[in-house]
């Protein structure tokens, strides 16, 4: 995208590129991440930049939802995640937040006050793109459990030959400990 640019600038726009889009390697899970990661961190600067523009109440539950973020990145870097709550990550990240800060941000200044209805609608999509991200963490972080579950009722059906059940033996009366 840069050579594209800088082709552009100097003569070499009508050059093909030396790879096309279909032969790019796909991302690894950590190059997804580490792309989200820095998403994240320009993000960050934008919500600093347009501070002073938004409400508090916008600016809190920004920061808020920044920092569950940040954590949800770290998490799925460490533990792993689904490709489709991946995905939703990466779309909160560099999509639907920072087009809710850059439309409210294009309005006019007039519309900038904690009580305009332009900054009622801005908090709402922050309300809901927060419940989805503390959603999204809840899915990230029970999702081993819920998938041990799952295996687990797997080879207990698989093991449960004729109603007999392969449970450790119950102590009797009188065993020791």
């Amino acid at each position: 995208m840069v050579g594209k640019f800088f082709g552009s600038l100097f003569g070499g726009a009508g050059r093909e590129p030396e790879h096309g889009l279909d032969e790019q390697l796909p991302l690894t899970q950590a190059q997804e991440l580490e792309q989200t990661r820095e998403a994240l961190g320009v993000l960050r600067s934008a919500i600093r930049r347009a501070g002073a523009v938004l409400p508090t109440l916008a600016s809190s539950r920004v920061r808020q939802t920044d920092d569950l973020l940040a954590g949800l990145i770290d998490y799925i870097a460490e533990h792993g995640a689904s490709t489709e709550q991946r995905v939703l990550l990466n779309a909160i990240v560099t999509d639907y937040l920072p087009t809710s800060l850059r439309v409210y941000r294009a309005l006019p200044p007039s519309t900038h006050t904690d009580s305009s209805p332009e900054s009622e609608k801005l908090l709402e999509q922050l309300d809901i793109l927060h419940s989805t991200a503390l959603d999204l963490d809840n899915q990230a972080r029970t999702g081993a459990l819920a998938e041990l579950s799952v295996h687990g009722r797997f080879l207990q059906d698989k093991f449960d030959v004729g109603g007999i059940r392969l449970t450790a033996p119950q102590p009797r009366e009188g065993d020791a400990l």
